[in-house]
């Protein structure tokens, strides 16, 4: 008989206590009932709490809130499972149960893996997490079930950290209702008010876990003055400005207005001591009132090249006026005795550091480096570049690329500010679809990750598709593992994946992936591998020969899928199911690939809508693990504009 004590009273303590339980009699069927109750002076069977409850030694952690420590010490009759803070604490219950044999492969109850066990093991184990801070932020096209999925399946992979964008994210959640890039499924409306519920419903899944809630980012150069940014990047049509605000919004091209008419994008003018006022006012009544958020993001509108360009505005680079506005948000949250932290952002305008501002106070901050227009055909491990470092012109920058450029920012940045610094990643957005191997992408997520504290960068958010899981989920997995423990290898971390994922014969879908990845080049995915760019920047004859063979190879994989899908554990039988589809979806692909490298735009955009008319029809059947938004917005690229030259061909051939 197990019995499981809780030796603290908390929330997250007591969720850690179920989830032991539950997972104990997965593992063990017949053991009978696992009793929980609170019992502080226990000292047998199995025993949760925090570290300190059992007097453990928590100095390498640098902030016990922060910074998780995970502590196990059991043998087969139970023992301590603790944490240096309570989301700690259920991070090492999962830890515990992964030393016993579990697995969690992708979101929902398909991606678990749970052995079937005699006994349990004696464990012995304590780690501090390598980076403090591992998390996701909502992106794409979202709906709530697999929101709730995917908040429940962060700390089963060592993560501690969710962000959701936007004050209510009903565009997200919008572009998934309304099955944008779909064929066949039919628009469902959802409501902003749903919306936030909703988003009220993912903050109380969050704080169950104990996990570090980051709030917000876009939408405050809107919100403080009446301007709706529910609608995120599309423009309203019912946009009204007060006249009294008009005076405050960002001057370009001699005049002040809503930019594009969607206030997400908009910016003001930040060398008005009113406006900036009026920001920071609203943003400490937003903590008041949110008071369960722990890291409140403050970024500016979603667009570059968007500054106020009037006369005062240009004594300063845009960076010096957000750090200003960043003091007068600091002296109200001082004013007010609020605890929240704030992070700052460094993102394309901002990525230039300021010049004549300084930071007044800096214990409530954090700083956020955002990289978004970096390349993925290189990682961290670079060094800076700081002979490339390009001087700041309002509303003319130069974008950096490559990623020692990229660092070199961050670093000049460094010259300013000492403290706590942690990654905006988009390893998630859409990357993945480039990625036809399921390959690249998982080892460079593994080698950025190993080089962050080289730039003394502390984890990663990452902004990207909570649907990331398609054909496997192991670029999310080696982000989880190794976010957690960075010295795991990536060779081992590969073949437990897939060994869990797809049992016995698991090799054979990575040699089939590995052939994928011979026969492909993210290169050429991107147009940049045309031989003649008059014809086309995918014109590459060679590649057609790739792309028969490309489909010929998935072709013989479906006769392998076909003898292996009926697998004894669920999750397995799920992977390859996926397995099956990814091979479909390659021959669809690699139909696109053929017509392309040869010039045939006309058969290239009938192979287009071949695959994504087949992929809407089955979409509904894997949609937790495959986001068909993402897919259908980048497949039109292969398009390059040229459905109306084809529309009269396509109409004959009724594609369209």
């Amino acid at each position: 008989m197990y019995k499981i004590f809780k030796i603290t009273s908390n929330s997250t303590i007591d969720f850690a206590a179920e989830e032991l339980k539950k997972y104990l009699r997965m593992m063990m069927p017949r053991c009978g009932e696992v009793p929980i109750s609170y019992a502080p002076d226990a000292d047998s069977y199995f025993r949760i709490g925090l570290m300190s409850d059992f007097g453990l030694d928590t100095s390498d952690a640098e902030d016990l809130e922060l910074d998780d420590i995970v502590y196990i010490d059991t043998d087969e009759k139970g023992g301590i499972i603790a944490g240096s803070n309570p989301g700690a604490t259920l991070i090492a219950v999962y830890r515990y149960l992964r030393f016993c044999g579990c697995r969690w492969l992708f979101p929902g109850i398909d991606g678990e893996w749970v052995p079937v066990i005699e006994g349990l093991p004696a464990v012995n184990y304590r780690k501090l997490a390598d980076h403090r801070y591992r998390g996701q932020c909502n992106e794409s096209a979202e709906y709530q079930p697999n929101m709730i999925e995917t908040i429940d399946f962060s700390p089963k992979i060592g993560m501690n950290s969710y962000m959701i964008e936007f004050d209510n994210p009903y565009y997200y959640y919008n572009t998934y209702y309304q099955h944008l890039h779909s064929t066949c499924r039919k628009p469902e409306p959802v409501t902003p008010e749903t919306i936030l519920q909703w988003k009220r419903q993912c903050e109380v899944e969050m704080q169950k876990r104990g996990l570090h809630f980051h709030d917000m980012g876009h939408g405050w150069t809107a919100e403080p003055f009446g301007l709706d940014s529910t609608l995120g990047w599309d423009p309203s049509a019912e946009l009204v400005v007060n006249p009294e605000i008009k005076d405050m919004l960002a001057m370009i091209d001699g005049e002040r207005k809503v930019r594009k008419n969607a206030p997400l994008v908009s910016n003001v003018c930040m060398s008005n001591p009113k406006a900036r006022d009026i920001m920071a006012k609203y943003i400490a009544d937003y903590a008041e009132k949110q008071n369960n958020v722990d890291f409140l993001h403050i970024w500016l509108a979603d667009e570059s090249n968007c500054h106020c360009e009037c006369p005062e505005c240009q004594k300063k680079d845009t960076s010096d006026w957000y750090i200003m506005l960043l003091n007068d948000i600091d002296a109200e949250f001082d004013k007010r005795n609020l605890n929240t932290r704030l992070v700052f952002i460094v993102y394309l305008d901002t990525f230039w550091a300021p010049v004549q501002e300084k930071l007044n106070g800096t214990n409530r901050f954090t700083m956020l480096y955002a990289p978004i227009t970096r390349t993925y055909n290189e990682t961290y491990a670079k060094d800076p570049d700081m002979s490339a470092l390009k001087p700041y012109i309002r509303n003319n920058i130069q974008k950096p690329r490559g990623m020692s450029e990229c660092l070199a920012y961050l670093y000049d940045w460094k010259k300013m500010w000492k403290g706590d610094c942690f990654c905006y990643e988009y390893h998630f957005l859409g990357q993945q679809f480039s990625d036809f191997s399921h390959s690249y992408m998982p080892r460079l997520v593994y080698d950025d990750i190993r080089a962050l504290k080289k730039h003394g960068l502390n984890g990663i958010i990452e902004d990207g598709s909570q649907r990331s899981y398609f054909p496997t989920g192991l670029q999310f997995y080696v982000y989880g593992e190794t976010l957690f423990d960075s010295s795991v290898d990536y060779d081992e971390l590969v073949e437990d994946y897939f060994s869990h994922a797809f049992g016995e014969n698991w090799k054979l879908v990575k040699d089939y992936l590995d052939t994928i990845a011979e026969l492909t080049d993210r290169k050429f995915a991107a147009g940049q591998m045309s031989v003649d760019p008059e014809k086309g920047k995918f014109y590459c004859p060679e590649y057609a020969v790739r792309a028969a063979q490309l489909k010929e190879h998935a072709r013989k994989f479906k006769d392998t899928v076909e003898e292996n899908r009926h697998q004894p554990r669920r999750a397995s039988c799920v992977s390859w199911q996926l397995m099956g589809v990814h091979a479909d979806w390659i021959m669809g692909m690699a139909d696109i690939f053929k017509a392309k490298a040869i010039g045939d735009n006309l058969e290239a955009i009938k192979a287009i809508d071949r695959i994504k008319k087949k992929m809407s029809e089955i979409e509904i059947y894997f949609e937790r693990n495959y986001d068909h938004y993402f897919f259908g917005r980048g497949i039109d690229n292969y398009a390059e504009g040229m459905r109306e030259q084809f529309a009269n061909a396509l109409r004959e051939a009724d594609i369209v």
